[in-house]
């Protein structure tokens, strides 16, 4: 195992022409059940890259390899179980040094687990919401601490970093849940007496600059809270046959990603909603005009999702369907916006500003210039394709290892961009309103839209008499 070669960091490992199906055809260079090619390791059995995973006294794997192992075993076993292999393989290793209690062996040999453990709590969190993680990951740093006084200060400290990150994400979660309600108690009101509670986004704050680094606040902090493993989670599917494998459907498994695709879906409504509420026309047009403002503003910061929200919104069909009002807006700004959003050759223009932006951050001196927010559904639909379209087993019964790596460079990319704190400072009374309140349901914004513009033909008509009479009922 010691002369394994090590696998490449990241940016080395991409920059090739990508996938590269030859490789295959490259004679088995079969070094403990692994397989590399030009020292990229390609493939290998599920008990040989776990073996690769776990240290020994002259060997320490790859930051990169244990990234994308870690993020991606979970397609195979439950990160509970990777963990009982792993502290059993550990120990192992610590049991060889026995016989002749060679103190400088457990020396060499406990900092290198401590630090794999200190990588695996660090980047997946979340994998030690469950219990039977946590009771492994506490038995087998009392086994290091147990050995020496040095290393006992190190485990506490991990154990405390750790308990603090699962605290934070409970506390998060909380407060999602409130704001959940606090939006649903005010609509009920608005219901009741609309026009004495609803004000408008421009009386709460004319600025568009303003309001796009408000919602960039929102943002970075909801995706601050996603773990990487999110992305891998939402393709497990359960096992039918297995009772006990029904917890990967677990909505915890992947609560802050949904969490987040969820507020996307808000925001959009939220737009619709305050360009369909004021009764008179040439309101309309300048709250159409407005987000097209806050949309550019995004755009600059390189807050490409909520850029995304707001033009969805917009073309709602109860928005796009007001011409009236359409026909008093300066429509210059919103096309120019619509075409960089544009779905055609698979979001093309979208991509190449995503680089931008990326490109920027790489080099940038202040969080400002490194703030990159990607179009969310986007990203998770790549990840996706990527899954679906490369197998996770070779013929040979192998894992397909080229695969993972492809996988973690995207989510590692997304790391990066998560971490950024955001530069600008917060104004609690906008976020109050953007998170709370309430915005219409489909239904709501097409009655809205027909009473401000009416209906234009007999399928219109029809709906419209359908929501006036449930409205009542």
């Amino acid at each position: 195992q010691e002369s394994m070669p090590q696998t490449p960091p990241f940016a080395a490992m991409f920059d090739g022409s990508g996938y590269n199906r030859n490789v295959y055809q490259s004679k088995e260079d079969n070094c403990g059940g692994l397989n590399y090619h030009d020292n990229n390791l390609l493939s290998g059995s599920l008990e040989a890259l776990i073996q690769h995973l776990v240290p020994n006294v002259d060997y320490y794997p790859d930051r990169t390899y244990i990234f994308t192992f870690l993020l991606s075993s979970r397609l195979f076993m439950h990160p509970y179980e990777l963990m009982a292999k792993v502290c059993h393989l550990c120990t192992e290793q610590q049991r060889q040094s026995e016989p002749g209690l060679d103190k400088n062996r457990i020396r060499k040999i406990a900092p290198k687990i401590l630090q794999l453990l200190t990588e695996w709590t660090e980047t997946f969190p979340y994998d030690f919401r469950d219990e039977r993680m946590m009771r492994n990951l506490k038995e087998l740093a009392q086994r290091i601490a147990s050995g020496d006084e040095m290393y006992r200060k190190n485990v506490q400290q991990l154990l405390q970093n750790l308990i603090r990150k699962l605290a934070t994400v409970s506390q998060y979660e909380e407060v999602l849940a409130k704001i959940s309600v606090a939006s649903t108690d005010r609509l009920t009101v608005l219901k009741t007496k609309p026009q004495s509670i609803q004000r408008d986004i421009i009386t709460v704050c004319n600025d568009p600059y303003t309001l796009a680094q408000q919602l960039t606040h929102i943002e970075l902090e909801r995706l601050n809270y996603i773990g990487p493993e999110e992305f891998v989670q939402a393709f497990v599917q359960k096992d039918p046959l297995d009772n006990d494998k029904s917890c990967y459907g677990d909505r915890k498994k992947t609560r802050n990603l949904e969490a987040y695709v969820e507020w996307f879906n808000r925001l959009s409504y939220l737009v619709a909603t305050e360009i369909c509420m004021p009764v008179k026309k040439k309101h309309r047009a300048r709250v159409i005009e407005y987000f097209t403002d806050v949309a550019r503003e995004c755009f600059n910061i390189g807050n490409f999702n909520s850029l995304m929200a707001i033009i969805s919104g917009m073309n709602m069909s109860p928005v796009s369907r007001l011409k009236k009002t359409w026909a008093k807006v300066k429509t210059a700004k919103f096309d120019i916006l619509e075409h960089q959003m544009d779905p055609s050759s698979n979001f093309y223009n979208y991509r190449t500003a995503l680089r931008g932006a990326a490109q920027r951050s790489l080099t940038a001196h202040s969080n400002r210039e490194k703030i990159v927010i990607p179009f969310f559904s986007l990203l998770i639909k790549d990840i996706y394709f990527l899954n679906e379209g490369c197998a996770n087993h070779l013929p040979n019964g192998h894992i397909n290892f080229e695969k993972f790596w492809e996988l973690a460079k995207q989510v590692s990319e997304f790391m990066t961009w998560k971490q950024v704190e955001c530069p600008f400072e917060r104004d609690r009374k906008i976020l109050q309103y953007l998170l709370t309140v309430p915005v219409f349901s489909d239904d709501a914004l097409y009655l809205a839209s027909y009473e401000s513009e009416s209906p234009e033909n007999h399928i219109e008509k029809d709906r419209w008499k359908t929501l006036r009479f449930v409205s009542k009922v």
